[in-house]
């Protein structure tokens, strides 16, 4: 089925007079490419940006690629980050930037067990002797699971992104992005592991949002939107349409990718709502509000990883390019539900 674009939402910026004069823009991600950034290679590989007159360059990431600084910086124009912390912290540091959308309405961020072990029940995983955690989910998340449901250090051992420890032991637990190491286990172990998605348990937090800086917020409020605007058709025509040549673009960038593992990625992103589910049902991909903004900064702070009053909240993100209901249209005609 061809992928469709929303001539409507192209027209409207043709309205308010946005010349489609190929802006050259740079959009970096936070890791080598998968199906969690798909999107925005649909974007790229099916016109969509080109149609929105923006001549998009996507910048991955990697093990040994921080492309953070480089927002701020002003050596590109867009950055995808993980989820809010990220952008609680740029704003607690006075680090110019603004978050303009969230792609993921959850966060994929899980806990993974073996079947069979009792750990069916979220509530079973705090009794696990054994917790896999990587040393930065130990210092930001796994301080969240401590306050709000009883996990203990006692249990902690560094998650190193080697599944052959969890593998090993039938008892143990460890962390995984929920679209990719339950693929992994499946394949090495041969097994279907037990998921649980934090976001499912109170972690509300937005995912794969979209920053810029402040100033281009302010001063290009135009690209900004066109940029939002293709990014988000991107994602629904990459769910709801064809995206081979989208899923090709993410193998030549990052060769260790196959069409099998995306495939089974986009399953899982479905099935689970990562993308299109909550407040993106009411108002579109992208969808954001500041009341969720705020639920989980509560939440962070409870945790005891801010003080309250220590970030400003009306800086961490703006509404002003979400929330439209954009390509919910497009998803009716692709079929998606």
């Amino acid at each position: 089925m061809k992928n469709i674009i929303s001539f409507a939402a192209l027209a409207l910026n043709l309205a308010a007079g946005t010349a489609l004069a190929q802006d050259k823009v740079t959009f970096a991600t936070n890791w080598k490419a998968q199906a969690a950034h798909g999107g925005f290679y649909q974007a790229v590989a099916d016109g969509t940006y080109k149609k929105f007159g923006l001549d998009v360059t996507l910048l991955q990431g990697g093990p040994q690629v921080n492309n953070r600084p480089l927002l701020p910086a002003g050596r590109i124009d867009f950055l995808m980050t993980g989820n809010l912390l990220h952008s609680f912290d740029n704003v607690k540091n006075g680090v110019p930037t603004v978050v303009v959308a969230a792609m993921f309405q959850k966060d994929p961020q899980a806990l993974i067990a073996h079947p069979g072990q009792g750990y069916e029940s979220f509530e079973k995983l705090k009794t696990a002797p054994l917790a896999l955690i990587a040393k930065d989910g130990q210092f930001s998340w796994w301080q969240w699971l401590k306050v709000t449901h009883g996990f203990k250090d006692e249990v902690l051992k560094p998650y190193n992104y080697n599944l052959g420890p969890f593998l090993a032991n039938p008892k143990a637990i460890q962390q995984g992005y929920s679209v990719a190491e339950p693929i992994y286990v499946e394949n090495q172990g041969k097994f279907k592991p037990v998921v649980h998605l934090l976001a499912d348990h109170g972690f509300s937090t937005y995912s794969t949002v979209i920053e810029a800086r402040t100033d281009t917020v302010k001063d290009k409020p135009q690209l900004v939107q066109r940029f939002v605007d293709a990014s988000i058709l991107g994602w629904v025509n990459y769910l709801y349409g064809d995206r081979k040549a989208a899923n090709a673009m993410m193998i030549k960038d990052n060769p260790e990718m196959t069409e099998a593992e995306i495939e089974a990625s986009v399953a899982l992103m479905k099935q689970q709502g990562i993308v299109d589910s909550g407040e993106a049902l009411r108002n579109g991909v992208g969808a954001m509000s500041t009341e969720r903004i705020q639920d989980f900064y509560a939440q962070m702070v409870k945790a005891g990883l801010y003080k309250a009053g220590e970030v400003d909240l009306s800086k961490v993100a703006t509404l002003q390019f979400v929330n439209k209901k954009l390509g919910m249209d497009v998803k009716a005609k692709l079929g998606g539900r």
